[in-house]
């Protein structure tokens, strides 16, 4: 029997890496630990330096390998975190919606995207432990949601002990990569059409266009 291609022996089609931040105790662990292994502690245990794990979904057909890393929000460990800006292909900015002080702490970790990151970075703003007591709620929905707007990014309420939003969150961000990921290729992909095929007729460049993206 002849061996499976490469592709079939890697298991994924893409991989993207993806980037916790927000302050500490927040809940970016357990948001994490929801997502990837479907559980949920009580516990609450710093989290030292950085964590990371690996989750494999499926969006339009492809199998999509997310690589989750799970900073340390603490200040003496900023240095070792902002390393790991520059290879994220899309961040999770997290605040507690019991914590006015971590939501206001956002604009911080906002300008540390954009002083490491690449620039193209995808950003989603994650108000973390809606399923808390109202009488508990420092930070409106309606507040969260204009910080995002101000921002151009999106926003959700989670809750990882109920998972409430908790997949969509990391399913929204994901497409919205491979989405972007796409529109590159497909940006890309013509001009070397051009080039190599003078003649090329114009559906023919429309054409590899659409065969270059990854979502067709």
């Amino acid at each position: 029997m002849a061996a499976p291609p490469a592709r079939a022996r890697t298991d994924y089609d893409c991989l993207i890496k993806l980037l916790l931040i927000g302050d500490s105790g927040v809940g970016k662990s357990c948001l994490l630990l929801r997502f990837s292994d479907g559980s949920f502690t009580t516990s609450f245990i710093t989290t030292i330096g950085i964590d990371f794990k690996i989750r494999t979904i499926e969006l339009h057909g492809k199998r999509i390998k997310l690589q989750i890393w799970d900073t340390a929000g603490q200040e003496r460990f900023r240095t070792i975190t902002t390393a790991y800006y520059r290879g994220a292909m899309g961040i999770l900015l997290v605040y507690d919606v019991t914590d006015e002080s971590s939501f206001n702490n956002i604009r911080n970790w906002i300008r540390n995207i954009e002083q490491h990151a690449s620039d193209n970075v995808n950003k989603i703003l994650v108000g973390n432990k809606a399923d808390m007591d109202e009488s508990k709620r420092a930070v409106p929905t309606s507040k969260g949601q204009a910080l995002a707007d101000e921002y151009g990014i999106k926003f959700f309420e989670t809750s990882a002990k109920t998972n409430l939003n908790v997949e969509e969150v990391f399913f929204s961000i994901a497409r919205d990569i491979k989405q972007r990921l796409a529109e590159t290729d497909s940006r890309a992909e013509p001009q070397t059409i051009k080039i190599n095929q003078p003649g090329q007729a114009a559906s023919g460049g429309q054409a590899a266009q659409k065969s270059a993206c990854c979502g067709s």
